[in-house]
């Protein structure tokens, strides 16, 4: 929130206004529109600045440049047809980019006629954020600050009595770039609304790339609808000086760690109303905050992404009432992660926007993503039975934990009964990784299936709570090819982590293939029973075990690389439990840390044919004591031996995964 500027100040800004009127329009002072075209920002021209005394529509076919201030006085509407584009040029003449922007004066109306295939569009030259000042409109309503009072920019008079003072319409109308800064105290916004009455008509904008406020409200009692707010490096949504209007259907996104909030409120509470209020972030921060005694009613909230939900910086303030979220008091220890109740699609008018959404935390019906979409986690996604999760070729998901949290609490899950659809190709994997890229930073892929298990039918996982298992040799749980996940392994304790790839009893009907899954802190890939198997698998540096199962796991792996550089991992397999005698065919596993290729625990046991194992200290370890027979253990043909080295050529090239390069950092 800013303050007014001071009384030196506003003196200073009048004695230079005086001088400025002497000098020609090169140094962007204010002089009146000349009617005959003299002044270039007259009705033929297209450089835009000065003083609008009277109406003026421009020329969508034309494209203008805004090199000053350009005021609408009282008495004169600008009209802005849509599709029309107005380029703030800060640079021009080595101009100050806090003197370039719009305003409408008290008294002034400003129509813009966008639509949502041709909408107006305000950017800069140079876009760059903070280029220019954006849009600010001044009304007659009413405002804590008093009638008549002076903003904080441009010494702009605005406020009065009129709370259905109507400063014009707004609609389809895209502004990019703006926030210009004067200093710490003071900034120009997007959207900057000084006492704008409930006449005025504000619907359909989107503001993005700003240096400040995306939109701020003085006072007033306007109400607006359809927002889209995506990386204004302070607050998207600010209110101060008793706003008391309405917002609706409204999409924050912040992927950039300059935000502030995604809603910031000052001053006294006159209780203005949020209906539909979705933010996402994937640099954390928090969403809301409530400063002085501010408040209001606030439904459809739903956040993803923070690290704080509700802030209440204000010393000893306890009593949240003034604050309703979702229908009760705000509470600064919940999350409100909610299903999204704005949906970014609704926004595809808007050209170059974020294309960020959200998963949502329950699929109970067939959901498909969209490939030209990014998706961000930061809870369970669980997809219930009889629901299909299809995840387009292309698609990104990134997972993002609290930075003070574990990861245990962000994964998806497929249920027993649940389908997922991972369609991925060579030229387009599928990638699934964390925001921090760090090992352990959220729990990957669990999939749940109907399959044998030696842990019996309805089993509970040791992660999550999750039921599996039944009597469904064949069950299908759906298709996974060309999938890249990373940084995955999060730990619950030293008995309980998350994979990878995590994999209860699924049956063989489920297809995986093409999968690459790196950096984790656990096993790269776990089967827990079933009979599922999975070919072509590039497993690099996954701390615990690079393949693992257990609970009569009876299926097979074929064509797999392991890459460990890392020296926590553990081993390239890590078998335990009976026996389900499952295949391993054409298995390469390279080791520069040393360590121990092959540990098979209880009498569990396989038959590996085409294994090449390279720069393992132990090529093959039997855990447990008194085990002489090893029969349950074939390697290429014999009973395994202890004291062999298993150093055959490689039996499967690195190189067959070159679909994984360039699509995560450190395989670059």
């Amino acid at each position: 929130m800013k303050k007014l500027i001071n009384h030196f100040l506003l003196v200073l800004a009048v004695v230079l206004g005086l001088v400025a009127t002497g000098c020609s329009n090169d140094d962007n002072s204010i002089e009146p529109i000349d009617d005959d075209g003299g002044n270039p920002g007259g009705p033929e021209g297209t450089t835009l600045n000065g003083s609008l005394e009277e109406d003026r529509t421009l020329d969508a076919s034309e494209t203008y440049s805004l090199t000053g201030i350009l005021s609408v006085e009282a008495g004169a509407t600008l009209t802005i047809p849509a599709g029309t584009k107005i380029v703030a040029d800060a640079d021009l003449d080595d101009s100050d980019e806090t003197n370039v922007y719009i305003v409408v004066q008290k008294g002034g109306m400003i129509d813009i006629q966008g639509t949502a295939s041709a909408p107006v569009v305000m950017s800069s030259a140079n876009g760059q954020s903070g280029s220019w000042g954006g849009l600010i409109i001044a009304g007659n309503a009413e405002t804590t600050a008093g009638t008549d009072a002076t903003a904080e920019v441009g010494g702009i008079i605005y406020g009065g009595t009129e709370s259905d003072d109507d400063s014009g319409s707004i609609s389809y109308l895209l502004l990019s770039d703006a926030g210009a800064q004067i200093n710490a105290e003071s900034q120009f916004n997007g959207l900057s609304l000084y006492g704008v009455g409930s006449e005025t008509t504000i619907q359909n904008i989107a503001i993005t790339n700003g240096a400040d406020d995306g939109v701020e409200f003085f006072g007033g009692s306007v109400s607006a609808s359809n927002i889209y707010l995506e990386n204004n490096e302070d607050d998207a949504v600010d209110w101060t000086e008793g706003w008391d209007g309405t917002l609706t259907d409204v999409y924050v996104l912040n992927n950039d760690p300059n935000f502030s909030t995604a809603i910031e409120a000052d001053g006294v509470n006159s209780n203005p109303t949020i209906n539909n209020f979705t933010a996402v972030s994937t640099a954390g921060g928090t969403a809301l905050q409530f400063k002085a005694q501010s408040g209001a009613t606030i439904t459809g909230l739903s956040l993803s992404g923070y690290d704080t939900a509700v802030d209440i910086p204000e010393a000893g303030r306890t009593d949240l009432s003034g604050i309703q979220l979702n229908g009760a008091d705000a509470d600064v220890d919940m999350d409100y992660t909610e299903v999204p109740t704005v949906e970014v699609s609704s926004f595809d008018w808007v050209t170059n926007r974020g294309q960020v959404s959200v998963l949502p935390g329950t699929i109970s019906s067939d959901y498909s993503l969209d490939a030209n979409s990014d998706y961000v986690i930061n809870g369970i996604v669980s997809v219930e039975e009889g629901a299909t999760l299809t995840i387009p070729a292309g698609t990104n998901i990134t997972a993002r934990t609290d930075e003070d949290e574990d990861g245990t609490s962000v994964y998806i899950v497929v249920q027993k009964g649940g389908i997922i659809d991972v369609q991925g190709t060579e030229e387009n994997p599928v990638v699934m990784t964390s925001t921090s890229g760090q090992p352990g930073s959220w729990g990957g892929l669990v999939i749940a299936g109907n399959a044998e298990t030696t842990a019996g039918t309805n089993a509970t996982a040791e992660v999550g709570g999750i039921i599996y298992g039944g009597d469904d040799p064949e069950d299908n749980s759906g298709s996974i090819t060309y999938l890249i996940l990373s940084d995955a392994g999060a730990q619950i304790n030293a008995e309980s982590q998350y994979n990878g790839i995590s994999l209860y009893a699924v049956g063989s009907e489920t297809t995986i293939e093409n999968v690459a899954i790196l950096n984790g802190a656990d096993d790269g890939i776990e089967f827990f029973g079933g009979s599922v198997s999975a070919s072509n698998l590039y497993l690099e540096n996954n701390q615990d075990d690079a393949v693992d199962w257990t609970e009569g796991w009876n299926g097979g792996v074929s064509n797999v690389y392991v890459s460990n550089t890392d020296a926590n991992f553990s081993t390239a397999i890590e078998a335990d439990g009976v026996n389900g005698n499952p295949t391993i065919e054409n298995f390469t596993a390279v080791s520069t840390v040393g360590g121990t290729a092959l540990q098979f625990k209880a009498q569990s046991g396989a038959i590996i044919t085409g294994l090449s194992l390279s720069g393992y200290d132990t090529d093959v370890d039997i855990t447990e004591d008194g085990r002489t027979d090893l029969s349950g253990i074939q390697i290429e043909g014999a009973d395994a031996d202890t004291e062999a080295a298993y150093d055959a050529d490689a039996t499967v090239d690195a190189a067959m995964f070159d679909w994984t390069e360039g699509n995560l950092s450190y395989l670059n």
